[in-house]
């Protein structure tokens, strides 16, 4: 069970404004779904070309209020029993379902300013002007920085569920996953990532924890590292992988020293592999860290000094 699991929240795999339905999903997606939240369910067909200019629309303005309301789309064609029982006689055709029943709906390619204004009629006095997603994120790595993950993971999950590309709180709730240890969930986490955004600063310090986690899972338990450090105070293999395994272990002060000494010792060693690997710490702990900062202040006075 994983820390979104366990706080009742949803992963963002899950997580869908808009999808396509079924005649067999239609009672899961819209009636079920309704008694949450109100559903659009627009009805439509390849050929019709007015569904064509209100699809984006409709997407536009859900996607505009914030979680408050999920589009259905369902193609006639491939399903017509459910439009069929309705009485649906021509497309475009939006139903807005409240409580598991059909509230209001429209007909034709209306513009936005119509939709927008469905919208607003029909989630008038649901809870609005909350807070925003930049708010949420700042009170989700205060959660964090607090010590509790899965409190954070529940509110990051929160942005995702009005925003599933929501790069910083992918991140964040990859970074939720690796402090409870399920690297296999970050992994997949900020797989959703856009290949163009890899480069963030909060993506690339998750990755760099990943990768990190995945080098230490590779070496042996801490004690008999240390026994090799200590009867060979020269072996920097086994302090260079005491360090790796410190640092899984959130040891953070400790790994930092090993990797320094290295550095004092052997600057050239592993191709400056020590200092390499300590600014992967550096990443992956992220710029104002209390390790960053002191570490960043100790390899400086080595280097220059």
């Amino acid at each position: 069970m994983t820390i979104l699991e366990q706080g009742g929240a949803t992963a963002p795999q899950a997580v869908d404004l808009i999808k396509d339905t079924t005649t067999q999903s239609f009672v899961q997606d819209v009636i079920e779904e309704s008694k949450r939240q109100p559903v659009l369910i627009d009805f439509w067909a390849p050929w019709c070309g007015p569904c064509k200019q209100l699809t984006p629309i409709l997407e536009k303005a859900v996607r505009g209020a914030k979680g408050k309301v999920k589009l259905v789309k369902m193609n006639i064609d491939d399903h017509p029993a459910i439009p069929g029982q309705m009485g649906i006689q021509s497309i475009p055709a939006v139903i807005a379902f409240v409580n598991g029943q059909p509230a209001d709906g429209f007909m034709g390619a209306v513009p936005e300013s119509q939709v927008a204004a469905f919208i607003d009629k029909l989630t008038a006095g649901m809870p609005g002007g909350g807070p925003s997603a930049a708010e949420l994120i700042q009170e989700a790595e205060a959660i964090f920085a607090e010590g509790d993950p899965a409190g954070a993971a529940s509110v990051y999950a929160e942005v995702l569920n009005a925003d599933a590309s929501n790069i910083p709180a992918l991140a964040g709730l990859a970074r939720c996953y690796m402090a409870t240890g399920e690297t296999e969930q970050a992994k997949q986490t900020l797989a959703l990532v856009p290949e163009a955004k890899r480069s963030d600063a909060a993506v690339t310090a998750v990755q760099a924890s990943i990768d990190l986690a995945e080098q230490a899972s590779a070496l042996g338990p801490i004690t008999e590292l240390e026994q090799k450090v200590a009867a060979n105070p020269l072996d920097h293999q086994a302090r260079f992988d005491l360090a790796t395994a410190l640092n899984a272990a959130g040891k953070r002060a400790e790994a930092t020293g090993h990797l320094l000494e290295i550095v004092k010792r052997d600057r050239k060693w592993n191709e400056d592999g020590a200092r390499k690997q300590l600014v992967q710490f550096f990443e992956a702990w992220g710029p104002t860290d209390d390790a960053t900062v002191d570490g960043r202040k100790r390899l400086s006075t080595i280097l220059f000094s």
